[in-house]
């Protein structure tokens, strides 16, 4: 049997870190087995639609390299992909079950079932239609359709017996159908609700494994049920873990970022996120020391019998040392172009094209900032002095330890003398101020300290002798006597008060 999987997002939010990782468990499961990956978008629930969340979930896929086979914009034999373009199928197959007294129309309003609730949570009971139009007979049946009263479809689920399914991963699962809802199949306007169209598709499509989140358990009896009430055969069921923070709580916006376009915002490499979500849940066979795998390791040894059961944690530090990891293994030309969008997002670079000559310089930045880095959003931050003049910083600043306003003025002014005359390489920058150091009494640490301060405008910044040599000779020295200005606010005294003499 050929394997079809299919990742079926609803547009009603931005994609995350937990139906991504579902989206990926079924594409790599798809990958390994040399079978079908499907995308199908479910938007029947027209109240709760996103703007822009459809073209985020395509973003997300693709910024991951999750291509599909079959879906929208790419087609296929099972089409169209979205629900909302497939309304013609399910009204015919509702009533189908209806014909047959497997399901019926209820003709109960808003007001009524509101109601209900209200009371039942009253009584402390569970909430829940109580099958009221399950029984009318066939004369109150036909007075509401006379009436024109609006209805909708419900599933007649068994009321005796118990209805057992197998999970890939969990084993025999059984409910008791007494626990079980008269779940609505069409809505009064016509559409389907998830839980009909789900099951639709799905047969229609020839889906062969249903991999999807753990809260569905408690759906999927139904799913069996309509299966069974149609003379289907139910695709195999797998419901992944759980993801919690390292609080051991579920997963959300206040253990940090959680939308996959966020993440991609933030700076993630989509090959590290990857290699990272691979691992929540499933393990490489023979796992050794090492959590670093390839696409292609991953794709050849993706089994189901690798994945576990047990909630993953999301550990975002753990993620930062990867995406680091990843970040060092890009070529200098590679890591420059993907920077590119971050700088010109900082207002480093203008919008557009980049010209060869400022791609050139980048090149030179880059090796500076490749060990330090851990997401590409930190770049900016860190190169943003070789753009543009540092913002004016304190005079203090330039005063570090063991030093005086005086002696660090002295200090800027032999530094532009030396650097004046002296070759403006690594090397030459460094063989001349370490030389310079012990003539003006200055350890190393302390000079160069100083310079540091002057020419980025911080303490901590990239290797000094390679950002001098990258900024040059003019603008270096430029800064120099921009610090020396600053730091006159310390070393020149305050004009003397105006006297004030008593009036005659």
């Amino acid at each position: 049997m050929s394997v079809r999987v299919r990742f079926a997002p609803s547009p009603t939010g931005a994609p995350h870190v937990g139906n991504i990782r579902t989206a990926l468990f079924n594409w790599l499961f798809a990958r390994n087995q040399g079978g079908v990956f499907v995308l199908r978008i479910e938007d029947t629930d027209r109240e709760r639609i996103v703007p822009g969340a459809l073209e985020a979930i395509y973003e997300a896929l693709r910024w991951l390299g999750l291509d599909w086979d079959e879906g929208p914009e790419k087609g296929g034999p099972y089409g169209p992909y979205i629900q909302s373009q497939r309304l013609h199928l399910y009204r015919p197959l509702a009533e189908r079950l209806v014909a047959e007294g497997k399901a019926y129309r209820c003709y109960c309003s808003r007001e009524r079932l509101e109601a209900l609730r209200a009371e039942q949570i009253a009584h402390k009971q569970p909430p829940g239609y109580d099958r009221r139009c399950r029984w009318l007979s066939p004369a109150e049946r036909a007075a509401l359709e006379a009436q024109g009263t609006p209805f909708v479809i419900r599933f007649a689920v068994p009321l005796e017996g118990a209805t057992t399914f197998h999970d890939l991963f969990r084993g025999p699962i059984t409910f008791e159908n007494s626990v079980l809802q008269d779940h609505v199949l069409i809505k009064s306007d016509g559409w389907p609700t998830y839980h009909f169209a789900n099951v639709v598709d799905d047969h229609l499509m020839a889906i062969t494994h249903v991999l999807r989140a753990e809260e569905w358990i408690s759906s999927t009896p139904l799913h069996v049920l309509l299966y069974r009430a149609f003379g289907w055969e139910p695709p195999a069921f797998g419901h992944l873990s759980l993801i919690f923070g390292k609080d051991r709580k579920k997963l959300s916006k206040r253990h940090g970022a959680t939308e996959i376009l966020t993440f991609k915002k933030l700076g993630y490499l989509p090959e590290a996120l990857f290699n990272f979500l691979a691992l929540l849940g499933w393990s490489m066979p023979g796992k050794g020391e090492t959590e670093i795998y390839s696409r292609e390791e991953i794709i050849r040894n993706f089994t189901l019998d690798r994945i576990t059961v047990s909630p993953a944690i999301f550990d975002y530090e753990k993620l930062d040392w990867m995406n680091g990891y990843y970040i060092r293994q890009l070529s200098v030309p590679d890591l420059t172009e993907r920077l590119i969008p971050f700088l010109q997002e900082a207002g480093l670079l203008p919008p557009g094209p980049v010209a060869p000559e400022t791609r050139a310089y980048l090149e030179q930045i880059v090796p500076l900032i490749q060990e330090r880095i851990k997401r590409l959003g930190e770049a900016p931050e860190l190169v943003d002095f070789f753009f543009r003049e540092p913002q004016d910083y304190p005079p203090t600043l330039l005063v570090v330890k063991g030093t005086t306003p005086a002696m660090v003025r002295t200090a800027l002014e032999r530094t532009r003398a030396v650097l004046e005359r002296t070759d403006f390489t690594v090397e030459g920058l460094e063989t001349a101020l370490r030389a310079l150091a012990p003539e003006l009494g200055l350890t190393t640490s302390q000079l160069f300290g100083i310079i540091r301060v002057a020419v980025t405008g911080r303490t901590v910044a990239p290797p000094l002798f390679q950002t001098m040599a990258v900024l040059g000779r003019e603008r270096t020295l430029a800064r120099l006597e921009r610090a020396r200005q600053i730091l006159a606010a310390l070393t020149e005294p305050a004009p003397p008060a105006a006297e004030v003499r008593p009036s005659e």
